[in-house]
C-alpha cells in the first residue's frame, strides 16, 4: 500500500522551511497539487495580512489542509512580555483556526476532507521557559478534538501530530551540537527524528489510507515522553 496524492489539492502553511517543507516535497513527489505559505504570501503576525488570505482560500477547493506554521520563544514566565505571549498564541492557534475555518467551508460542501494540525511534544508537558508556546500547542489539540466532533458528520478528519526533536536547522541553531547530544540521552531511540520521519506520519493522517482515525494526537518523539 503507497500514499498517492494525485490530483488532491493541498494547503501546507508554514511550507517553507524544516518539517513544512519536507511534507510539501514528499506531496509534490506523490503527485499533489500544492499551495504552500510563507511569510512573503502571507504574514500571520498581520490579521490584516491574515484575513486576506483566508478570503482568498474560503473559495478554493482544498483536498487536505495541513496547518504547519509556528514561532517560538522562550523567556521566564514572569519575565514573558505581553507581545510575546499575543504573538505566539496568533500565529500557531489562532492562525490554525482561522486557516481551517476558511478551508472546511468547501470541505463541507464537497462532503469530505482531512485537516492535520502540528502541535509539538510541548502540547502534552512542558518545561520553565515555555508558558506561551505550550499554551498555543496544547490550544491546538483541544481545537482539533473540537473540530474532529463537529465535522465528522461531514467526513472531514482532524488530527494532530505531535514531533520531538527533529533535526532540522532551527533546532541546530537553538540547542547547538552541544544540546543536540544531551538531548539524545533523553530519548530512549538514542537519536533526534528526521523531518522524513515526521512528514511521513503526517502525510498517512492526510492521505486516502486513513478512512477512521480522526480527533486523535500522534506523538512522534522517539519514546521521549515515556521516560
Amino acid at each position: 500500500m503507497t500514499m498517492n496524492f494525485v490530483n488532491k489539492k493541498v494547503l501546507v502553511t508554514g511550507g517553507t522551511r524544516g518539517i513544512g517543507s519536507q511534507v510539501v516535497k514528499d506531496l509534490i513527489d506523490r503527485g499533489a497539487e500544492v499551495l504552500a505559505t510563507g511569510t512573503e504570501m502571507v504574514d500571520f503576525l498581520d490579521e490584516e495580512s491574515l484575513d486576506r488570505f483566508t478570503a482568498t482560500i474560503r473559495d478554493r477547493h482544498f483536498d487536505i489542509c495541513i496547518n504547519n506554521v509556528g514561532i517560538n520563544q522562550t523567556s521566564p514566565f514572569s519575565e514573558t512580555s505581553d507581545r510575546a505571549w499575543s504573538d505566539i498564541l496568533k500565529v500557531n492557534l489562532t492562525g490554525t483556526y482561522k486557516i481551517s475555518k476558511a478551508v472546511s467551508k468547501s470541505m463541507i460542501t464537497r462532503g469530505k476532507g482531512k485537516i492535520v494540525n502540528v502541535a509539538s511534544i510541548w502540547a502534552h508537558k512542558s518545561r520553565a521557559g515555555r508558558a506561551a508556546y505550550s499554551a498555543s500547542k496544547f490550544g491546538i489539540r483541544g481545537l482539533t478534538q473540537a473540530m474532529a466532533a463537529e465535522l465528522a458528520k461531514d467526513n472531514i478528519l482532524v488530527n494532530t501530530v505531535s514531533p520531538g526533536f527533529t533535526k532540522t536547522e532551527l533546532t541546530k541553531r537553538i540547542l547547538g551540537e552541544k544540546g543536540i547530544k544531551e538531548v539524545e540521552t533523553q530519548i530512549p531511540l538514542g537519536r533526534l527524528a528526521t523531518p522524513e520521519e515526521i512528514a511521513l506520519t503526517i502525510l498517512f493522517l492526510a492521505s486516502d489510507l486513513n478512512t477512521y482515525i480522526s480527533g486523535q494526537d500522534i506523538v512522534v518523539d522517539g519514546g521521549f515522553l515515556n521516560v
